[in-house]
């Protein structure tokens, strides 16, 4: 049987960075992915037209050029080919009658255009960044904390410190809010609001789900700040280097390797077993870069699960689905408006918050909504490799919709099931952008619609096409991410098995925090072990 000192279930882009924090400790590792390539939600390929270079899944970037993993993999990364392109125009919103709000990585040309739409607006605008620029640091330094831990408790000591204790008070009342709570405080225009409280719909915070705020406040500002990145050449090339990195460190990674066991003895995990029947030895630790319910009801032997344990992974609570739409366009989207909202990373098609909760409570009821929000990537804006000159992509999508159909809120579409009904949901798409840039369909020249059970198929970590990998609401957030005690620090039930990915802190994201945080905790524990 061959042997590891750790083995990690999924090629994702966590389970890779856990494999590369251990094999630079000089561990023996394996990672071991059940599709043909490495890279989970981070993925690319010509879906529409050959040429076209699509990101499949997730697109900006940004989290993980601004993770601690990047800055201790950064460099060797880019010796291996690894690029980004920058956009200095990051994100707009565009509502009917031309209008839009655009923010620059500009900052005083972001005022403007504010101020340009409503005076209040930029004042909200100017003491909702002071907020963020008091507040930011210990927000991203606990962001990048396991929780708990002594790390995350002096990041806490530090802001009580720095801040007072009404100081703490008030960045824990903000961060509670919901986004509609979050935009009327800060913001005088629905526009402005509508703009705040889009961020939140990227997870599952509707406009009025308490705690939303904490991910738009972030988003907002930090994004204004860097910009939006994307791959040179699709997302594709990041898990590419990731693995190629591994490997040139001495670890494995094996594709089409699908486990379906892992393999437990005295209370402890000893190996995985693969569906072909090969049983792999693990030394120390086996890592699952997957969701709770798949480790504890397919992964485990039921005797080797608590009874409570296995009744809190099937509690564990996914989001609603996400449609993909991935366009080949003969141009740039004919925006309305101000001629340069061709030139943003994402453009928020919403447009106001309550079409925001309107289309949450559809999809959260089952039905299809009317009028869903619309994340328009403008991919070649950013990257022009990705299409032949002169040539586009968009990358669209669709928050949010029902993982299981009941009806259509329009009821105009009459089937239920996901494969007869992707394209006339694709066509309502399509029509409520064409609403906001006329003429958009005569440029397109191919699509692919991605329903969120394709979703599924691809990827098993996105249970109902949840592209977030697990709601993020309180009860399911922050320290009890994913199941409470039992599971801090990536620990999981077994001893000697971790888990890691978007289901566990700090959540949904191309942070690499995770991956990180559990191998980090996986050396702490060898070394307590040894000196025992």
């Amino acid at each position: 049987m061959t042997s590891y000192d750790a083995i990690v279930v999924g090629g994702g882009h966590n389970g890779l960075v856990a494999a590369l924090y251990l094999a630079r400790s000089g561990w023996s590792v394996a990672v071991l992915e059940r599709n043909d390539v490495v890279g989970g939600a981070i993925a690319s390929g010509e879906v529409t037209l050959q040429g076209y270079v699509h990101d499949l899944y997730s697109t900006n970037q940004n989290l993980f050029l601004g993770s601690a993993a990047y800055a201790d993999l950064g460099a060797d990364l880019t010796r291996l080919g690894l690029k980004f392109r920058v956009t200095t125009s990051p994100y707009a919103n565009v509502f009917p009658d031309g209008q839009s709000l655009r923010v620059y990585q500009d900052y005083a040309k972001t005022r403007d255009t504010l101020a340009a739409h409503d005076p209040k607006d930029a004042d909200g605008f100017d003491r909702l960044y002071a907020v963020y620029q008091r507040y930011a640091p210990y927000l991203f330094a606990l962001y990048g904390s396991a929780l708990p831990s002594w790390a995350a408790a002096r990041e806490v000591v530090r802001l009580l410190r720095k801040q007072g204790r009404s100081g703490a008070l008030d960045l824990a009342r903000t961060l509670l809010m919901s986004t509609r709570e979050l935009g009327e405080t800060w913001f005088a225009s629905r526009e402005a609001q509508a703009m705040a409280a889009c961020w939140g719909m990227h997870l599952d915070f509707a406009p009025d789900v308490a705690g939303g705020a904490m991910f738009p406040l972030l988003e907002l500002f930090a994004d204004m700040e860097n910009g939006m990145s994307v791959v040179e050449g699709g997302a594709q090339r990041l898990p590419e280097a990731l693995a190629a990195l591994l490997t040139e460190k001495g670890g494995e990674v094996h594709t089409g390797a699908e486990v379906d066991r892992v393999l437990c003895q005295g209370g402890r995990v000893v190996g995985v077993r693969t569906v072909d029947g090969t049983q792999l030895h693990a030394r120390r630790a086996v890592i699952a870069n997957t969701g709770p319910g798949a480790l504890y009801e397919r992964l485990l032997e039921p005797e080797d699960v608590p009874a409570d344990v296995r009744r809190r992974s099937r509690a564990f609570r996914y989001g609603p689905g996400t449609l993909m739409v991935h366009l080949a366009l003969d141009g740039p989207l004919p925006w309305s408006g101000v001629g340069d909202l061709g030139e943003f990373g994402y453009v928020h098609v919403a447009p106001y918050v309550d079409d925001l909760a309107r289309t949450y409570a559809e999809a959260q009821a089952g039905l299809l909504p009317t009028d869903p929000l619309l994340v328009v990537g403008q991919t070649t804006a950013i990257d022009p490799t990705r299409a032949p000159a002169g040539r586009h992509i968009a990358w669209i999508q669709v928050r949010t919709v029902p993982a299981v159909v009941r009806g259509d809120a329009a009821g105009t579409i009459k089937a239920t099931a996901w494969p007869e009904i992707a394209e006339a949901m694709g066509d309502r798409v399509l029509s409520k952008l064409e609403r906001y840039a006329p003429g958009a369909s005569s440029l397109i020249t191919g699509r692919a619609i991605r329903s969120p059970q394709d979703l599924e198929s691809a990827n098993p970590n996105l249970v109902g096409g949840d592209s977030a990998g697990g709601s993020h609401h309180l009860p399911q957030n922050f320290l009890f991410r994913p199941l409470g005690s039992g599971h801090n620090g990536y620990r999981t039930a077994v001893r000697r098995l971790y888990l890691t990915g978007a289901a566990t802190w700090p959540g949904a994201g191309n942070n690499a925090a995770s991956g990180r945080l559990a191998a980090l905790q996986v050396l702490r524990d060898a070394r307590s072990r040894r000196s025992s």
